[in-house]
């Protein structure tokens, strides 16, 4: 699937479009289509069938419209993308009510994250390096921020410990979606592939004496995840590693 890189359109545009400005008000009869109307046809194209489906044809045929029409709300693609990243963010929720300190408010973000990038697997294929300046954006930094404030961070390392959490579970949640994917593509469970696998491998001996730690622990590894990968696992593990390293730091400000 073909990346794509949010803050790649007009500025300018883009803004107006995060922020709902409003148009200057047009004689004749109210309008059949709104920019918001548009952005979350395009959220349920890219859910349904990835950004590669994603263009302004599909989405006028699944509003009915001629194409052209579409343009006189978003202006290209690239607007229409930093649109829909911070409608999807805006479904995250801040960790404000979450009882059992930093560390139950920063599991909270985590798992949000993770669980948002399986709802919108789409996400993971937009280079976000230069976010949407939108108001789901911006809130969505504040209320992480929120979770880890007062623990004694300076504020560089308040935004590397957002980043750290966040960034984790995007990673995470990319090894997840692609284990789904390629059972989709090929039509096999993982272990359906595995049992195809074994008699293959067995019959030109790539185990034992060669490779015995791998042997050993990818035995025990697969035959606890039933797959070559766990990444549900592999993502609790990480997190709890990840806040134990968080909680060293916090302790040596007490």
């Amino acid at each position: 699937m073909t990346t794509e890189y949010s803050g790649g359109g007009d500025p300018r545009r883009s803004l107006e479009l995060l922020w709902g400005v409003p148009e200057r008000p047009k004689r004749g009869p109210k309008p059949k289509l709104t920019a918001e109307r548009i952005v979350r046809t395009a959220i349920a194209v890219a859910d349904a069938d990835g950004l590669d489906a994603l263009s302004m044809r599909r989405i006028a045929d699944e509003l009915g419209v001629a194409p052209m029409s579409i343009y006189t709300y978003v202006p290209g693609k690239a607007e229409l993308i930093d649109v829909m990243l911070d409608r999807a963010f805006a479904e995250l929720t801040p960790a404000d009510g979450v009882t059992g300190g930093w560390r139950a408010k920063l599991e909270h973000i985590a798992r949000d994250n993770w669980d948002l990038f399986h709802r919108h697997p789409w996400l993971l294929h937009v280079a976000a390096v230069r976010p949407p300046m939108g108001p789901a954006v911006f809130g969505k930094y504040e209320f992480e921020l929120r979770a880890i404030d007062g623990i004694g961070l300076t504020d560089l390392e308040m935004d590397s410990v957002v980043a750290l959490v966040t960034g984790f579970a995007e990673s995470s949640a990319r090894v997840s979606v692609n284990a789904a994917e390629a059972e989709r593509r090929s039509g096999m469970t993982d272990a359906q592939w595995w049992e195809a696998l074994v008699p293959l491998l067995e019959q030109i001996d790539t185990g034992g004496k060669d490779y015995p730690l791998s042997s050993r622990v990818g035995e025990v590894a697969g035959r606890e995840h039933n797959a070559a990968v766990g990444p549900a696992h592999a993502f609790e593990f990480g997190l709890a590693r990840i806040l134990d390293g968080i909680q060293t730091l916090v302790d040596t400000r007490a």
